[in-house]
């Protein structure tokens, strides 16, 4: 018998039945699109779901924008309500059909036309339905019958998401597998909170130390000297990028530093691009303790903007155009010279000196321009200390969030068919 899956309550016996996803469902609705101002609502004001609200089967109410005029405000329809399934009709290719729960009503909160709000039938378990159309056949499924010309954005219409095959237990089981599932939710959803307390608890606290709100004292309690104003031209030696070939062969061995590797923290993203070295490609070869700054962004956001990566290790990493290589003088530390060239602090005078529309840049002469306030050298390494304490707690919550999101991953694949 095919229809059974690996792994199974012990109450429950007998094939699942064939069905399709339209049998569980009552409605699928769409909301509608209105103008918005990009920031959360107040609990008094109207607001509007974006379509990150959804992602890996989780539902992010905070992820809004508040609708102030009364003419767009009597055109919202859909609000959000608890028991249904918000679903991601159109979207990027890795996130079109990507939905999430809602646990409870939001009256004031309405859906977008690119959203759908799901309301199951009686017959079937809600909870069970969403994790359902988040494994990974029915993801895969569903991207399948995604349609669109552009490489960026897809869309799933209604009769490809009704008429997509799948496999059903009873509605007693399902609501077994559901309560279940939702323990290690629940885990999940503690550890998320977890990491972004500590995220934000580190930018809080980076704005103060940078602001110099917060002074550190010598081993022996006496106080540090006044920090120095200095131009970033006087702390570094920059070096420039240049256009560099990437590879994916196993001849490539060297890690590539382009764009795309670039994290809004400052935290290196490998995406498995590597370099051949060679004449041209030793000439942008990193040492230890060099920083690389991205110098564009393909987004009008900038976000990236100023992002900045630490070499740990000599000879693993070459970097290509649009970026910077940064060698610390004697005056800095590169450690804490991570930490400060990627705080808030920092990047907003990066930004400020950006330029174009569509696609964000900034020319380096005049990021070189900027001027840093420099604590003495053994002031630098106690904060550079302090702020990585903090880094490691994060790191170690998120491998904590990585491995039980592998562990639900794993169970997911035995306990659905």
């Amino acid at each position: 018998m095919m229809n059974i899956p690996k792994l199974r309550f012990k109450e429950f016996s007998g094939e699942w039945e064939e069905s399709k996803l339209g049998d569980l469902i009552d409605s699928l609705d769409a909301g509608i699109s209105v103008n918005s101002i990009n920031r959360n609502t107040t609990v008094s004001e109207k607001a509007i779901l974006k379509t990150s609200c959804v992602s890996e089967n989780y539902f992010n109410i905070d992820e809004n924008k508040v609708v102030i005029e009364d003419i767009e405000i009597n055109r919202l329809k859909e609000s959000v309500k608890k028991n249904t399934i918000i679903i991601s009709r159109m979207n990027t290719p890795l996130l079109v059909g990507a939905n999430g729960f809602v646990k409870k009503d939001y009256p004031n909160i309405y859906l977008p036309d690119r959203l759908w709000s799901a309301k199951i039938k009686d017959s079937a378990s809600p909870l069970w339905t969403s994790v359902l159309t988040n494994t990974f056949n029915v993801r895969t499924l569903l991207s399948s019958r995604a349609t669109g010309t552009s490489d960026t954005m897809k869309n799933i219409t209604k009769g490809d998401l009704l008429t997509l095959p799948i496999i059903v237990p009873q509605k007693q089981e399902q609501q077994k597998i559901a309560s279940f599932l939702t323990s290690i939710d629940t885990k999940i959803e503690q550890l998320n909170k977890k990491q972004h307390l500590l995220e934000e608890y580190k930018k809080g606290i980076m704005q103060k130390i940078f602001s110099q709100e917060i002074r550190f004292k010598n081993d022996d309690d006496s106080e540090f000297g006044n920090w120095e104003e200095k131009k970033l031209a006087k702390i570094f030696k920059n070096i420039g990028g240049t256009a560099l070939e990437k590879f994916t062969d196993i001849n490539a061995k060297y890690n590539f530093i382009s764009i795309g590797n670039y994290s809004v923290n400052g935290q290196y993203i490998d995406n498995k691009q590597r370099v051949i070295l060679n004449d041209k490609t030793k000439t942008k070869l990193l040492e230890k303790d060099n920083l690389v700054m991205v110098l564009n962004d393909k987004t009008a956001s900038g976000d990236i903007i100023g992002s900045t990566l630490l070499i740990n290790e000599d000879n693993k990493y070459i970097y290509n155009q649009r970026s910077e290589r940064l060698i610390c003088n004697d005056c800095i530390v590169p450690l804490f010279a991570w930490h400060y060239l990627n705080s808030k602090k920092f990047r907003k005078e990066v930004f400020s000196v950006s330029q174009g529309g569509t696609q964000i840049y900034v020319n380096f002469p005049s990021v070189k321009e900027i001027k840093i306030n420099l604590p003495q050298l053994k002031e630098q390494i106690k904060i550079a200390n302090f702020l990585s304490s903090i880094d490691k707690k994060i790191t170690f919550v998120s491998n904590q969030l990585a491995q039980t999101k592998e562990f639900k991953k794993g169970l997911l694949q035995k306990m659905f068919v």
